[in-house]
């Protein structure tokens, strides 16, 4: 049988995905050229291996039996292609990256500001995402892999590795100075404005989850679009936030705001870098991934 072999990579792809469009995305290809590359693969094999459904495509048990293969194929190709890879590539081409803003200003910055200097040819592609919409990038091979913070949930073939830990602080305006060593209690935060980010944030859901095992409703005066936007918020003393505390450092040591005690321990969150096990990265995108985890 003397089947074309990229049509077996096309069919790894859709096989993949389930869905033709996200195969051609991955491949740089066109969605029609894919279609016509899975029609002819079925019938040069003479067999059925998808099922169309409205929401893209479904392995039959044939197609099922082929994917064990052509998958345990493709993953050593790929393997190969990386151990091969010429170091020529790591000073070129693009990385696409999806970060959520704590990640990016507490921890990522820093290193792609070291990277560009050491691989300036190298395009970098950093998208600005909350921790959902970064994962589900990652997940439609939109993005290389995403640097995010907890709290994330990822299933296979997505796959989270730890990088570092942070805590999150109660910060005031200097109008709080008086009360910053009082060692207030979650329940008196409803005698204070409060400011916090907007309730389709990871951020909200675990300050919300946290205020819940208290018995008590979080229910902010101010929210805010981003990180950013809170510092100076608290500095014009408009009221009390919750933000990572390498973020508030410079403010507080300046006496522009105070952390104020705070009687409830607030769990530590954590940066986490996801990626897919199975989507190829170029050389300069492993390059970068790999900085990243060694940090």
């Amino acid at each position: 049988m003397n089947v074309n072999l990229d049509y077996y990579k096309i069919f790894y792809y859709v096989a993949k995905y389930e869905n033709f469009t996200r195969a051609a995305q991955a491949l740089g290809n066109s969605q029609p050229n894919v279609t016509r590359a899975m029609n002819c693969l079925e019938q040069q094999i003479n067999s059925t291996l998808f099922v169309r459904t409205n929401r893209g495509v479904q392995l039959t048990q044939e197609g099922k039996r082929l994917y064990e293969h052509v998958s345990i194929a493709m993953a050593q190709l790929l393997e190969a292609e990386e151990e091969l890879a010429d170091d020529e590539g790591i000073f070129q081409g693009s990385i696409s990256i999806g970060a959520s803003e704590t990640a990016l200003n507490i921890f990522l910055l820093d290193i792609l500001k070291s990277f560009h200097k050491m691989y300036p040819k190298v395009r970098l592609k950093i998208y600005n995402h909350s921790t959902p919409q970064a994962i589900e990038a990652v997940k439609s091979g939109k993005i290389d892999f995403a640097v995010v913070s907890t709290p994330v949930k990822v299933k296979s073939p997505l796959e989270k590795t730890i990088l570092c830990s942070f805590k999150e602080i109660l910060i005031g305006g200097t109008d709080f100075e008086h009360i910053k060593d009082d060692n207030i209690s979650l329940k008196n935060l409803k005698d204070y404005p409060l400011i916090s980010l907007g309730q389709e944030t990871t951020t909200y859901d675990f300050y919300n989850k946290i205020f819940l095992k208290y018995g008590i409703e979080l229910n902010p005066d101010t929210e805010v679009a981003t990180t950013d936007q809170i510092i100076p918020l608290v500095k014009s003393d408009l009221g009390m936030a919750f933000v990572p505390e390498p973020m508030a450092r410079e403010s507080i040591e300046k006496n522009e705001i105070v952390e104020i005690s705070l009687k409830e321990k607030i769990p530590n969150r954590e940066i986490c870098i996801v990626h897919d096990c199975q989507h190829p990265l170029n050389s300069a995108a492993r390059k970068l991934k790999n900085e990243i985890c060694s940090c």
